[in-house]
């Protein structure tokens, strides 16, 4: 079980760490689930606010360090034991499943992303607050590497060109197209990437659909390629992870994960399609 309906959540809220994955430290300070420690993803989440970040090595939010995760991870006042709910704005696009890949690829494996995220909370009448918890002083839990698969533009670079691998795009089908591309210098897409974009993973309400439609929908995508086969990237490796979720919602993971994105990729050289 990867989501937790905001009914639910509301049963065992005082017995669970909160973390809020909006972007931006200003919606948190205006108003935030008790107890919820806010996750930055410039700060937190990636490198993207470090002086020597280079959006080519790496894309527009690479990973830090495990080390650094871990330490971040504690000052949260997470342990091994911790259950973990995370929650965005955006059915966890921004960027509640980034943060639940990264918990999830740092060993732990008790934490949830609430579906529907803040809204549903809200309308299920969970109250908010100003109030901001203050660091724990736990010392960082121990892990090595990143557990979950991810690709590189090497693995990237070979990989879309074997027919037994399919390269999934998740940005809109706009910016896969290179109709348009608001973040990046270059517009388009990977050469033979496929393209479905994240937010076709959830219903009208913003709540993830139901388990047995996304897994027909992501098995029509695969037209027989195993998961395992499967590489998903977007802009940064923030939405990206949204359809990691989604997949697993649907019983149909380990895929990889390419973190660099078309942030990495369009300043890499490499082809692209328009040309």
């Amino acid at each position: 079980m990867s989501l937790v309906s905001a009914s639910r959540l509301r049963d065992f809220i005082s017995s669970v760490r909160l973390l809020d994955a909006r972007p931006g430290p200003v919606d948190y300070a205006a108003g935030h689930l008790p107890g919820a420690h806010h996750a930055d993803l410039n700060r937190d989440l990636s490198t993207a606010t470090d002086a020597d970040h280079d959006p080519a090595r790496g894309g527009r939010h690479p990973l830090p360090s495990v080390a650094r995760f871990a330490a971040q991870v504690a000052a949260w006042g997470i342990t091994p034991a911790s259950q973990v709910v995370v929650y965005d704005a955006t059915g966890g696009g921004n960027a509640a499943a980034r943060l639940w890949w990264m918990l999830r690829a740092l060993g732990h494996r008790q934490v949830l992303v609430l579906d529907g995220g803040l809204a549903a909370a809200l309308a299920e009448g969970l109250a908010l607050s100003a109030d901001c918890p203050a660091p724990a002083a736990l010392p960082p839990c121990p892990a090595a590497d990143w557990t979950l698969p991810q690709v590189d533009v090497e693995a990237v670079e070979a990989l879309r060109r074997d027919p037994a691998w399919k390269l999934l795009d998740v940005r809109s089908a706009e910016r896969w197209r290179g109709d348009t591309e608001p973040f990046d210098p270059v517009a388009g897409h990977i050469p033979g990437s496929l393209n479905l974009a994240w937010t076709d993973s959830l219903a009208p309400d913003g709540r993830f659909k139901a388990p047995e439609l996304l897994r027909a929908q992501y098995l029509a995508l695969l037209a027989g390629t195993p998961p395992e086969r499967l590489a998903v990237h977007c802009g940064s490796g923030v939405t990206a992870c949204q359809t990691l979720l989604a997949l697993e919602v649907a019983g149909l993971s380990g895929a990889s994960v390419y973190m660099g994105s078309w942030s990495e990729w369009c300043r890499s050289g490499r082809d692209r399609v328009p040309a």
